[in-house]
């Protein structure tokens, strides 16, 4: 297996479970080798604190963050600590009553901030200090030492072993998100009558959902990783949201009578104009997951040129017709939200990726069991070979 396929972001990405399991193998190793040669008192602490660190966060944005929380909440615990415990001859239950004071404010920030786990970490180290009031301060730093240890071993393994970049996940995520939405839009404007679409429209739709709170999950990862800002985060999620709304409402699209689809049809151009969009949503797809520049046109969705024929009417029995002016207006809508998004992929200068370009043409779309749940690294049949959409 060559050193540049090791490097490929889609590797990580792809094998992530696998590579998951190594480095938190490979951590607590390290962590063992180091408490058992330096005979370090009270070791296990820095085992479970490698494990807490990497154990359920396989990229590198959460473990910085979190890793971070964990560092910042032990040292302001150690230092609060032992200024509590080298208070000269205390007055008795002034220890235990600051320390329960300063435990109910980290409690109390543990909802009224993103640093909740500092704070939790903060009220455990204050307690690993001052104990019981035995005020064995040796035996608490020791502990406090340990976390410290586990923690930074759980960093450094995490960030230099086969990382995994939080950017990246949120990549093929959006990636995947574009993709389907393209595979929805193609197969309904490809349909002949509204039952005759033949992908399962539901399923693919909880996909996407799924895979908006998962990148919804990440944004404090990504942030952690100093790629993306969350203003930009926050756009991209919100586009996606609303084009995924969008989609639902055309799939949802109801015609009355033959003669109502039939009207739809007919509008010169308009099919013409909903496949181009299939394609460039997959395109953009493509791009997205290679790691290419953005360069997506998307060509502006023309209302008026349908004007004439959006009218209300009737069929030959005085049946009121499907009115085309709303379904016009979402497909008008689903051009401008594609292109608004294009837009602002285009102008993040750490999206593009020289390592996933290199190794592009051997890409491929990652199976959904694959993505989302624990299952075999091998992809479905129908994900076997790169496209740059589904249209």
């Amino acid at each position: 297996m060559s050193l540049l396929r090791l490097r490929d972001p889609y590797f990580s990405y792809r094998y992530r479970h696998y590579l998951h399991v190594l480095r938190t193998s490979l951590a607590l190793a390290i962590t063992f080798i180091v408490i058992s040669t330096l005979q370090i008192p009270h070791g296990s602490w820095a085992l479970v604190s490698t494990l807490v660190v990497v154990g359920n966060l396989p990229n590198v944005g959460s473990v910085l963050d979190k890793g971070g929380q964990r560092l910042l909440g032990t040292v302001l615990g150690i230092i609060w600590g032992i200024v509590l415990v080298l208070i000269p001859d205390p007055p008795t239950g002034v220890v235990p009553i600051w320390t329960l004071i300063s435990i109910a404010l980290a409690t109390y920030a543990t909802f009224a901030t993103r640093y909740g786990y500092s704070a939790l970490i903060f009220g455990i180290s204050v307690l690993l200090v001052v104990g019981s009031g035995d005020n064995d301060l040796v035996v608490a730093l020791w502990r406090a030492s340990n976390v410290l240890l586990g923690t930074l071993i759980g960093i450094l393994v995490t960030v230099l072993v086969l990382p995994q970049k939080a950017t990246d996940v949120l990549r093929f995520l959006l990636a995947d998100n574009l993709d389907k939405l393209a595979r929805l839009y193609h197969a309904h404007t490809s349909a002949s009558a509204e039952n005759d679409i033949d992908i399962d429209t539901n399923e693919l739709l909880k996909i996407i959902t799924a895979q908006l709170v998962e990148q919804r999950k990440l944004v404090d990862a990504i942030h952690s990783e100093r790629r993306l800002r969350r203003n930009e985060l926050d756009s991209l999620l919100s586009l996606q949201r609303r084009m995924l709304s969008t989609v639902e409402l055309i799939l949802q699209t109801r015609w009355v009578t033959r003669t109502g689809y039939e009207r739809i049809a007919a509008m010169k151009g308009l099919r013409e104009a909903q496949h181009r969009l299939a394609r460039v949503l997959g395109t953009l797809a493509f791009q997205v997951r290679t790691g290419q520049t953005i360069e997506v046109q998307v060509k502006r969705f023309d209302l008026d040129q349908y004007a004439n024929q959006a009218t209300l009417a009737r069929d030959e029995s005085g049946q009121m017709l499907f009115g085309p002016s709303g379904y016009l207006w979402l497909n008008r809508e689903l051009t401008r939200l594609t292109r608004e998004l294009s837009l602002r992929l285009g102008r993040l200068r750490h999206l593009p990726s020289k390592r996933l370009r290199r190794r592009a043409s051997q890409h491929t779309l990652v199976s959904d069991s694959h993505r989302l749940r624990s299952g075999s690294d091998k992809p479905s049949s129908t994900d076997t070979r790169p496209r740059h959409n589904d249209s």
